[in-house]
């Protein structure tokens, strides 16, 4: 599935991509800049959480909590190798049945099972992104 969108649409997107997806862990992909956040800021607030919703960029990781779970948001950029990952209990989060939303995912993909989705995010030449959900 692609989509192509601007930012003021990021909304109707977030709830595009609830309906489509078929797992609780969305790992996404795409350069510096391209709205991965902004893309997943949206994501939360649609799944009901009340709370503000911020960058994890130095915590690693930020949980939020709607009426019925919760949901891990993680930006791993800054992570190393796997075995910081290790370090702050990534198989724990990995483990529960909250929504996990992953960005910079690339360090960790050898722990993941096969239940998740990736969207990978481009801009393109006239700066509206271009989003695909692959399984």
């Amino acid at each position: 599935m692609e989509i192509s969108f601007e930012l003021n649409e990021v909304e109707q997107i977030a709830q595009e991509i609830i309906k489509k997806v078929k797992s609780k862990t969305l790992l996404f992909y795409g350069e510096m800049g391209v709205g991965k956040t902004t893309l997943i800021k949206s994501i939360v607030k649609t799944l009901g959480c009340l709370d503000e919703v911020n960058s994890p960029t130095f915590s690693i990781v930020n949980e939020y909590k709607t009426e019925n779970e919760g949901v891990f948001h993680f930006d791993l950029y800054r992570i190393k190798n796997i075995e910081e990952a290790y370090d702050f209990g990534i198989e724990d989060y990995l483990n529960s049945n909250n929504w996990k939303l992953i960005e910079w995912p690339e360090i960790i993909e050898d722990l993941l099972v096969d239940d998740y989705d990736k969207i990978v995010l481009k801009l393109d030449a006239k700066n509206k992104r271009i989003l695909t959900i692959n399984k």
